[in-house]
């Protein structure tokens, strides 16, 4: 049984279909829907964070990833060139 976990539940989630604590009876399934919901979150959601995949043993977690902070000290909103 493999099982996977969203660590930090954000109003997008929240808002969405995906579900969390989800169990397959496969480790390959729960990697594969896991990969899935990843890359909606990704890419669907409103950016203001990205998250990431981890794994132990059998069961996965998405989390947050630690914000970035930019190299240069500008924000990216176009204005500090």
């Amino acid at each position: 049984m493999s099982t996977i976990t969203i660590a930090q539940e954000c109003g997008c989630f929240k808002r969405s279909d995906l579900e969390n604590n989800t169990s397959f009876e496969s480790k390959d399934d729960a990697m594969m829907k896991a990969q899935g919901m990843l890359n909606h979150m990704n890419t669907k959601f409103c950016g203001k964070h990205g998250f990431e995949l981890s794994e132990n043993g059998h069961d996965f977690s998405i989390s947050m990833k630690a914000p970035q902070p930019a190299a240069s000290g500008c924000c990216g909103g176009g204005h500090c060139s």
